[in-house]
């Protein structure tokens, strides 16, 4: 589809025998594996590509069970590791991912597999081409290894879904893991790929990865094109890589941005000749946090007293500190326009563009298979989910479009939003913006929304975001160690790099990552002739009835 208007713009558990005869002796261990540590494994013949995806395989058969993560499995993902491993005997084994395992929310089309939004009435959309996004991720060699769950269509963050079920997540598993990439998020966190992708339309590339002791990039908008993915918002929709580490992350961007001008997605024609074709990686090392200026928007923190919002501000406070003592000065940025409820209440324009993008979508060309033709005989059809939160949300879009007169006086807020974020750089001298992602830790299952993020701010403005690993809220009997909780780090349009190599020095002076406890065990490898299959869980909440509008 062209994605455009005409209109304005650690503890071992026991080893765990899965799928039959063991062939293996732990010759892969795909615990926090790296991109590096992969292909050191492959070029120095330990392990084979085969070695790699069936380790991977192994531990989604063993833990999706209980984050119920994962929606489907590439039935072709050993036959072409099988391939690779030629490759590697012939000596043509090349490309940034060769062998990487990865992981796509499922609103990333693949020719392979099905594209369905985890949404029952799209279960038959089966495209015929991937998304430029996906098609570079496998010309750099990376293995679509499946789809991820996720909140239905991407419209909340609860990870919830008709097709999908409810994703758990791996540190409490009385909690969600945030969204609306909330597969992606569990299904890394918990070691299921090296890495993944995700979307966001408000605070869905960042709130998993804050849920889910990860690193997240939202870029500058435009950087990535979007076309090939199941769209929300013309004006607010971006795309970007989800892992465990930045030097991962920085190399998932550069494959992710090597696209560059698409016709299909007109925001690439915004890229400036300065960030085509960027090596992300080699921002990750070099340089020092001394001198630089952070902005703390104070208007994002809840400062009211309570299990959930204490967390965060202790966590804050505590990287603050980290930032001060490396050098850097933290500004309290006071100003009252920075208030992400007031922000997305006023500004936020999904429901005048989610229609039109959508019908777009499912009348194109590309998609063979069954799915119904337009929005609103999706939401006739009984096969799909909306949270109650949500019932007004989705019924306004149904009705709006970019014809209303709203939506003008919308845009004109935003570009008056984005004149003021700029203009808050210059008058404090700032490198980049930080916030905790959310004000309070990740909400329990069944829970009305996704409430108290601050995402809305970079998806108006069009800015790019690197969240980090902060910290851990205190160990209680449902997260044994804690739930996590991300920081973001906001900065001027294309200046990724810079923002990766903020990360990349926090990261190495807190080293906050920990994995999920319940899955920290090593898992005994089993030789698999075929590609397992995955059945998503049956546990949606009785809280979110399907079908219901």
């Amino acid at each position: 589809m062209k994605f455009q208007f005409t209109l304005l713009g650690t503890f071992i558990l026991p080893l765990l025998n899965v799928n039959a005869q063991s062939i293996s002796n732990e010759a892969f261990d795909s615990r926090e594996t790296t991109i590096d540590s992969v292909h050191n494994a492959l070029y120095s013949g330990i392990s084979s590509c085969r070695d790699v995806v069936s380790s991977f395989l192994a531990r989604i058969e063993a833990f999706n069970p209980t984050v119920n993560a994962v929606i489907s499995l590439n039935p072709s993902a050993l036959s072409i590791a099988d391939d690779m491993d030629m490759r590697i005997k012939s000596g043509n084994a090349t490309g940034s991912l060769f062998c990487i395992p990865v992981l796509l929310k499922d609103n990333y089309d693949t020719s392979e597999m099905n594209t369905t939004g985890a949404c029952l009435d799209l279960a038959g959309n089966k495209p015929t081409v991937d998304a430029p996004a996906v098609a570079a991720l496998k010309n750099a060699g990376a293995i679509i290894l499946g789809k991820a769950n996720l909140h239905e269509l991407a419209l909340e963050g609860l990870s919830v879904s008709s097709l999908g079920g409810q994703t758990i997540n791996p540190y409490d598993h009385s909690r969600t893991p945030g969204g609306s990439s909330g597969g992606t998020g569990a299904a890394i966190a918990t070691n299921f790929a090296v890495f993944g992708t995700g979307t966001d339309t408000v605070n869905s590339l960042r709130s998993p990865a804050s849920a889910n002791s990860l690193f997240s990039v939202r870029p500058t908008r435009g950087l990535i094109s979007r076309s090939g993915i199941i769209p929300i918002s013309y004006t607010q929709d971006a795309i970007g890589p989800i892992a465990r580490n930045v030097k991962d992350l920085a190399t998932a961007l550069t494959v992710m941005a090597s696209v560059g001008y698409d016709p299909d997605d007109n925001t690439t024609a915004l890229i400036p000749e300065t960030s085509t074709v960027v090596n992300y990686s080699t921002y990750v090392s070099g340089g020092s946090l001394e001198g630089k200026r952070f902005g703390l928007l104070e208007g994002f923190f809840n400062r009211t007293a309570s299990n959930e919002t204490t967390p965060v501000n202790n966590v804050m406070s505590s990287m603050v500190s980290v930032l001060l003592s490396a050098g850097a000065e933290v500004v309290t940025v006071n100003e009252t326009l920075y208030n992400a409820t007031a922000i997305a209440a006023a500004l936020d324009v999904q429901t005048s563009e989610y229609r039109q993008l959508m019908d777009a979508y499912l009348q194109m060309s590309s998609p063979s298979g069954t799915h119904p033709s337009t929005l609103a005989e999706l939401y006739s059809s009984g096969k799909f989910l909306v949270i109650p939160s949500q019932y007004n949300y989705v019924n306004t879009a149904l009705r709006s479009s970019t014809s209303n007169s709203s939506y003008a006086i919308s845009k004109l807020g935003i570009q008056n939003l984005t004149t003021a974020l700029r203009t808050t750089f210059t008058t404090n001298n700032l490198d980049a913006i930080i916030y905790p992602e959310q004000k309070n830790l990740v909400v329990k299952i069944g829970s009305p929304s996704q409430s108290g993020r601050n995402g809305i701010l970079a998806a108006l403005t069009g800015s790019p975001v690197v969240t980090v690993p902060a910290g851990f809220s205190p160990p209680t009997a449902d997260a044994p160690i804690g739930v996590p909780i991300g920081m973001e780090i906001l900065g001027l349009p294309w200046t990724e790099g810079k923002l990766l190599n903020m990360a990349s020095h926090i990261s190495s002076l807190t080293h906050v990552r920990k994995m999920p406890s319940f899955a920290n065990g090593s898992i005994e490898v089993s030789s698999y002739s075929v590609v397992p299959t995955i059945t998503p869980e049956s546990n949606i909440p009785s809280a979110y009835p399907v079908g219901t509008l």
